[in-house]
C-alpha cells in the first residue's frame, strides 16, 4: 500500500496527466492520417521526451501508442484506407457503413469497442504482470537465453508473409546489435574505423530512420499534390448517426470474444494487432446470428476488429515489462523509450522501480479515458484532417526527423545513421521484408549475448547447460518443434503451389 500511495503521488500531478493527454491527442491525429502509423508517431515523439521525467515520458508515449492504434480506424472507415496496418480489418465493414451514410455510427462504434478492448486488456496486464515477474526472477542466464531465442524465432517467422525473409532480417538485427566495443574484452566489433560506433548504434536515430524516413521514401512514390478524395454523404437520419442501446448490446459478445483473442495473442511476442484484429473478426462472424452481413456493413464487424487490435496494446506490455521482450514494433519502440529514461524492463523492474510501474499502470488506464473523450470529439472533424495532402505533411515530418536525431546527442553522425537506416528500411519494405524482426533482434541482442556468455561461464564452456536445466530445455525443445513444423509447412505449401501451377 505504501508503494501504491507513492505511485498516486507520483502520477496525479498536472504535468504527468497533461503528458498522457497530449500523447493520446497526438497519437489519434497522426494515426488518422494515412501513412503516419502509430509506430511512426511514437518514433517522432521520442525526441520530445529526452528531458522529461520518466513517468511523463512513458505516459506521453503510451498515450500516443493507444491513440495511434485507434486513430487508424478513422481513415479506414472514411476513405477505405487504414491509417495503421492494425485497422485493415476495420475497413471491411466500416467503409461499407460509410457508403450507406452511416460513417458517424461506425466511428462511434469503433471508439466504444476500442476503449473497451483496451481497458480489459490493461486490467489483465495489471493482474498478471506482477506475479509473472516474480516467476521470471527465478530464471537464470540459461533460461533467459533460451527464452529470448524462442521469442526471436517466433517474432522472425510470424512478422511477415515469408519465414525466410523474417529470419534474414532477424539475423541482420543481431549483427547490428553487436556493433561497438565488446562488453568483456573491449575489442571493437564492426567499427569500420569510426570511434562514434564504439558505443554501438544509437537507438533513437535507428528508430527514426527505419520507420519515419523509410515511410517518407515509400510515400513519396505515390504522393499526389492536391489529391481530392470524395466522401460518401452522411445520412441526415438521427438513428444512422448514433449507436442505439440495442445495437450496442448486440456488439458486446463479439467485443468480449475479440478482446479475449487479442489479449491472448498480444501476450505472445511477434503476433501483433493486425493478426489479432482478423482473428477476432473471423470468430465474431462465426458466432453471429447473421454472418451474411459481415463485409456488407455489419456493426459487429467493426466492433470485433477494433476491440481485437486495441486489446493487443495492454497485452503487448506483459512480456515487455516482465521479461524485457517486446511483443511487436510498437512495444519495441516503447522498450527503447524505457531504456532512454534509465528504466530496464524485465523482472528487476518490479523490484527496483515498483512505484514507477504502478504509475505507468495508472497512465494506461487514464489514456483509455482520454482516448474515449478525445476520440468522440475528434471524429466530428476527422474528415478535414484525413484529407491533408501528404505532399505537405511528409516534408515537415522529414525535417522533424533530422532535428530529433541531431538533438539526441548533438551529433551529425546520428543524422547519417538516420539516413542510412532510412535507406535500409526503404529497401527492405520495397522488397517485402518486415522491419519488426530487425528492430526487436537489435534490442534483444545484448541481453541474449550476456545471458549466453554467463551460461557458458557457469558450465565451464559446456553447451549442455541449456539442455540439462528443465526450463531452458523446454524452451529449446519448443523452438526445435517450431522449426520442424515451419519447415514441414513450407514444404507442403511449395508442393501445393507447384501442383496448382501444373494444373
Amino acid at each position: 500500500m505504501d508503494n501504491l500511495m507513492a505511485a498516486f503521488d507520483m502520477f496525479f500531478q498536472f504535468h504527468v496527466v497533461a503528458g498522457v493527454f497530449v500523447g493520446v491527442f497526438l497519437g489519434i491525429i497522426l494515426g488518422s492520417i494515412p501513412g503516419l502509423t502509430a509506430t511512426m508517431a511514437i518514433a517522432l515523439i521520442i525526441p520530445m521526451t529526452f528531458t522529461l521525467d520518466p513517468v511523463v515520458s512513458v505516459g506521453l508515449l503510451v498515450g500516443a501508442y493507444k491513440g495511434g492504434n485507434y486513430g487508424g480506424s478513422i481513415p479506414a472507415i472514411l476513405l477505405n484506407t487504414p491509417g495503421t496496418p492494425a485497422a485493415s480489418a476495420t475497413l471491411l465493414d466500416g467503409h461499407e457503413l460509410a457508403k450507406q451514410g452511416k460513417s458517424l455510427k461506425a466511428l462511434k462504434m469503433a471508439i466504444y469497442s476500442s476503449v473497451m478492448g483496451d481497458t480489459l486488456s490493461d486490467l489483465v496486464l495489471i493482474l498478471v504482470a506482477p506475479p509473472l515477474a516474480l516467476i521470471a526472477l527465478k530464471m537464470g542466464p540459461p533460461e533467459m537465453a533460451a527464452l529470448i531465442f524462442l521469442s526471436l524465432l517466433i517474432i522472425t517467422t510470424v512478422s511477415g508473409e515469408s519465414m525466410i525473409k523474417g529470419l534474414i532480417v532477424g539475423a541482420i538485427g543481431l549483427v547490428v546489435g553487436t556493433i561497438g566495443l565488446d562488453s568483456v574484452t573491449a575489442v571493437r566489433r564492426f567499427g569500420f574505423g569510426f570511434p562514434e560506433l564504439d558505443e554501438g548504434i544509437s537507438l533513437v536515430p535507428m528508430l527514426i530512420g527505419l520507420f519515419a524516413v523509410s515511410e517518407f521514401l515509400i510515400n513519396t512514390e505515390s504522393v499526389g499534390m492536391g489529391k481530392v478524395v470524395q466522401f460518401f454523404a452522411r445520412s441526415t437520419k438521427p438513428e444512422d448517426n448514433r449507436v442505439s442501446g440495442k445495437e450496442f448490446r448486440a456488439c458486446v459478445p463479439p467485443i468480449l470474444l475479440s478482446t479475449g483473442i487479442g489479449t491472448l495473442l498480444g501476450a505472445i511476442p511477434g503476433i501483433g494487432p493486425s493478426i489479432a484484429a482478423f482473428a477476432g473478426y473471423a470468430q465474431a462472424k462465426k458466432i453471429s446470428k447473421h454472418p451474411e452481413r459481415f463485409g456488407k456493413g455489419a456493426l459487429e464487424g467493426v466492433a470485433a476488429a477494433e476491440s481485437g487490435n486495441n486489446a493487443v496494446c495492454g497485452a503487448n506490455l506483459i512480456p515487455l515489462l516482465t521479461l524485457g521482450i517486446p511483443g511487436d514494433i510498437g512495444a519495441a519502440v516503447l522498450l527503447g523509450a524505457f531504456m532512454i529514461q534509465g528504466l530496464h524492463p524485465g523482472p528487476m523492474l518490479f523490484q527496483e522501480n515498483i512505484v514507477t510501474v504502478y504509475a505507468i499502470f495508472m497512465a494506461l488506464m487514464l489514456a483509455n479515458v482520454f482516448n474515449y473523450f478525445i476520440g468522440i470529439f475528434y471524429i466530428r472533424f476527422a474528415s478535414k484532417v484525413v484529407l491533408i495532402p501528404k505532399g505537405y505533411i511528409f516534408p515537415a515530418v522529414l525535417a522533424f526527423c533530422f532535428f530529433g536525431a541531431y538533438g539526441f546527442n548533438q551529433s551529425l553522425f546520428d543524422v547519417w545513421i538516420v539516413v542510412i537506416f532510412g535507406l535500409i528500411g526503404y529497401l527492405l519494405r520495397r522488397n517485402g521484408f518486415p522491419l519488426a524482426p530487425l528492430l526487436i533482434a537489435f534490442m534483444l541482442e545484448p541481453i541474449l549475448e550476456g545471458a549466453f556468455r554467463q551460461s557458458l561461464l557457469m558450465s565451464g564452456g559446456s553447451m549442455a547447460i541449456f539442455f540439462t536445466h528443465p526450463i531452458s530445455g523446454t524452451f529449446l525443445s519448443l523452438a526445435v518443434v517450431g522449426i520442424v513444423w515451419m519447415v514441414i509447412g513450407g514444404i507442403r505449401n511449395a508442393k501445393a503451389k507447384a501442383k496448382n501451377t501444373l494444373v
